[in-house]
C-alpha cells in the first residue's frame, strides 16, 4: 500500500490519501471513510497518527480498500506534501554507510580513517523537511555548495528501546525516499557544523509516499540521484555497510523510537563534493531522486538572496 500526505485546490489541508501510481490517482481517506460510514481509530489528516494506530489502523485501511465506488482524484490535480510534513523529531541520519561513498570521500579528506565499526548518527531538523514536488529554495550568502544524497528512509511504525536486530523490521511502518541535501561549506566550517550544514530549510526533500512495509522488500533496490536529467548517483541498498536491522538496534539502543520516527540510512558514491572538478546544485536545476519500487522526487533547484527586513 502507498500513503500520501496531499492537499487540493480549494481545501489546502493536508490529509492521507491512498495512492494507486500505477493509475496515476489517489483517493482520500477522510473521505472515503466518511462516505463509506466507517469510523476511523485515528485522525485521517496525520499520517503519525495513522501510523500510532498500529494494528487497528491497517485494519481500518483493509476496510475502505475493500468498499466499492471510490472517487478517485488524479495525483496531477494533487499537492503531494512530505508524508510527514512535520514530525516531533529530527530526521535521523546514518552517515558513511556504503563504502564506495567511504572511500570517495576518504580521498578528499586530509586524514585517512577505517571503515566505522558502528553506524554513525546525526539528525537532520524537522524544518528542513519539504514535499517531493517542491522548489528547493536557498539563499547564496549561506551556502553556494549544496550537494545531493539519495537515501532509503526508514519509518518506523512500532515504538521501541533496545530492538533486537532479529525483531527490527517488526518495528517497521514503511519506506520512502529522501534527499539529504547538505550545505557542504556550512557542514565543514569551524571544524565541522553537520547539524546546521544539514538542516537548512527545504534541504529534505522527502516522498512522494509512504510504501508500507507489507509491500516492500528493502534490501535490493536500485536508488538514482539525476540533476537535468544527467546520473549522478546509482546503487543498490543491498551495497549498505550496516543493514536496515543492524541500524535499528544500534539507534534504540537506550534511546526509544516513536512511532513515525525517520530514519535516511545513507547514500551512496556519486555526491558532488567528491567529483573532480566538484560539483554542486546551481539556480536553475532539477534534482530528481529516485528508489525502485517507492517512487521519484522531483525538485526544482532555486537560489535567491533571503529579503531581509528594512531598517528602522
Amino acid at each position: 500500500m502507498r500513503l500520501a500526505t496531499f492537499s487540493t485546490n480549494p481545501d489546502p489541508t493536508p490529509r492521507v490519501g491512498i495512492v494507486d501510481p500505477a493509475a496515476s490517482v489517489l483517493w482520500d481517506l477522510k473521505q472515503e471513510a466518511r462516505r463509506l460510514g466507517l469510523p476511523l481509530p485515528f485522525d485521517p489528516v496525520s499520517m503519525v497518527s495513522l501510523i500510532a494506530a498500529g494494528e487497528a489502523g491497517r485494519h481500518a485501511l483493509s476496510r475502505v480498500l475493500a468498499g466499492q465506488g471510490f472517487r478517485l482524484l488524479p495525483l496531477a490535480e494533487a499537492r503531494l506534501h512530505a508524508p510527514l510534513p512535520r514530525s516531533a523529531k529530527n530526521v535521523f541520519c546514518v552517515g558513511w554507510n556504503y563504502l564506495e561513498h567511504f572511500r570517495e570521500g576518504e580521498a578528499v579528506r586530509p586524514e585517512s580513517r577505517e571503515p566505522p565499526a558502528h553506524p554513525v548518527f546525526f539528525s537532520k531538523a524537522a524544518t528542513a523537511v519539504t514535499g517531493p514536488r517542491e522548489t528547493l529554495s536557498f539563499d547564496p550568502a549561506v551556502s553556494g555548495q549544496m550537494d545531493w544524497e539519495v537515501e532509503l528512509g526508514v519509518v518506523i511504525g512500532r515504538a521501541g528501546r533496545d530492538i533486537a536486530e532479529a525483531d527490527a523490521f517488526a518495528h517497521v511502518f514503511g519506506y520512502t525516499v529522501i534527499n539529504d541535501v547538505s550545505a557542504r561549506d556550512v557542514q565543514w566550517r569551524h571544524g565541522g557544523q553537520w547539524l546546521k550544514g544539514k538542516s537548512l530549510d527545504g534541504s529534505c526533500p522527502m516522498g512522494p509516499w509512504i510504501v508500507t512495509a507489507d509491500a516492500l522488500d528493502p534490501t535490493d533496490l536500485s536508488l538514482t540521484t539525476r540533476v537535468n536529467g544527467v546520473v549522478k548517483q546509482q546503487a543498490r541498498t543491498q551495497q549498505m555497510y550496516f543493514k536496515v536491522p543492524r541500524i535499528i538496534a544500534e539507534l534504540s539502543r537506550g534511546m526509544t523510537l516513536e512511532p513515525g520516527d525517520v530514519i535516511a540510512t545513507g547514500t551512496p558514491a556519486g555526491v558532488g563534493f567528491a567529483r573532480k572538478p566538484p560539483e554542486f546544485l546551481r539556480s536553475g536545476d532539477v534534482l530528481e531522486t529516485e528508489i525502485e519500487g517507492i517512487g521519484m522526487l522531483r525538485n526544482p533547484v532555486r537560489f535567491s538572496p533571503a529579503r531581509l527586513p528594512a531598517a528602522g
